[in-house]
């Protein structure tokens, strides 16, 4: 089943590194996962998150507000 992977963020340097760890990860392990980068907040407001970056996967909210590790978000993924 394919993950649907969010990430919530105005385009900050740390929005910018979340979604490169995320989709480094996707990519490394051959997850089956789209990957979707959020900047309107409109959108972001949508999901109550106050703080950015946030890590959304399959509409749950996991990470608010820091950039996570590869092994973290690993870990999530699986």
């Amino acid at each position: 089943m394919t993950k649907s992977i969010k990430i919530l963020g105005t385009g900050c340097p740390k929005c910018k590194t979340m979604t490169g760890i995320v989709q480094d990860v996707v990519a490394e392990h051959n997850i089956n996962a789209t990957v979707e980068k959020i900047e309107d907040i409109m959108e972001i407001m949508k999901f109550n998150v106050m703080t950015t970056p946030a890590l959304v996967i399959d509409d749950v909210i996991k990470i608010k507000g820091r950039v996570p590790s590869k092994n973290e978000v690993l870990s999530l993924l699986k």
